[in-house]
């Protein structure tokens, strides 16, 4: 069984819940203010470790109380920390606003747009059957170099190009899978770049792996708690699966299955207050 590295952002979620988003201009009033741990990158890593695989976390936070808490958060499940801590910058922070069924955010990416230049040079020992897990809440010329980093050693390469910015042409080529949501798939495809495998998320209709639909559970509405972080649940878990060897139609049965769990509690995380 191989390991997930996961190279990406560790943040502090604030989350506010709202009936209605405000127009420009425009004052709502909100029910609730939570503070979650959050990042694409840690809440997939979570996700991953959820499945029993080793995981590793790449990143950066800041030298303050939220970087010390979230670190806090991740070591006692087991994930093994490779990560930097900035002087000077915040730990990154998203503002959400979210009415259950939808959300809005904000990023502020702090200390995530500080990781050096060789983010897995501390990983030894990367080889065939490992995972490297990444997405774009971390600078894309990280991303890169940490992928071409991996597929020079054999490891597969995952990429949730989310959110979505141009990764030079070899790095989506070697992605198995890159991983798009439904809104960026046309402005990816106008390029004419073929990775090994192309993974698009379509929400409640599940998603489609190399043209292959995959369908999840259609949670009812009433039962829909919180849709932050409902993606990353299903990279994770996705991501561990092919680290154990799954074949698609059950890496992605499970994957979906988590997505489908992670709306029925609030936060991106299960438990997931700071």
């Amino acid at each position: 069984m191989g390991r997930v590295i996961v190279l990406g952002s560790i943040n502090v979620d604030l989350e506010t819940r709202i009936d209605a988003y405000p127009q420009p201009g425009e004052k709502v009033v909100a029910h609730s203010l939570h503070r979650y741990a959050g990042g694409k990158g840690a809440n997939q890593a979570v996700a991953a470790r959820a499945q029993g695989v080793e995981v590793l976390m790449v990143g950066a936070v800041g030298d303050d109380d939220a970087g010390r808490a979230s670190l806090n958060r991740l070591h006692p499940m087991g994930i093994k920390l490779y990560v930097e801590r900035i002087p000077h910058v915040p730990t990154g922070h998203a503002l959400i606003f979210s009415d259950g069924r939808t959300n809005a955010i904000a990023v502020l990416p702090g200390a995530n747009a500080k990781i050096g230049p060789r983010p897995l040079d501390q990983v030894k020992g990367l080889s065939p059957g490992d995972v490297l897990l990444t997405q774009l809440e971390t600078p894309a010329e990280r991303v890169a170099q940490a992928a071409r980093h991996a597929h020079e050693r054999g490891a597969r390469v995952i990429v949730n190009a989310a959110p979505y910015v141009e990764l030079p042409d070899d790095v989506c080529a070697m992605a198995d899978p890159l991983i798009l949501r439904a809104d960026d798939e046309d402005a990816f495809a106008a390029r004419r770049v073929e990775p090994i495998s192309l993974l698009v998320l379509r929400g409640a209709a599940g998603l489609d792996w190399d043209g292959r639909r995959f369908s999840g559970e259609v949670v009812p509405a009433e039962d829909v708690v919180d849709t932050v972080g409902a993606s990353d649940a299903l990279i994770g878990t996705l991501a561990a699966q092919l680290a154990k060897g799954a074949d698609r139609p059950t890496a992605a049965r499970l994957a979906l299955q988590k997505a489908a769990d992670n709306v029925r509690h609030a936060g991106a995380q299960r438990s997931p207050r700071l």
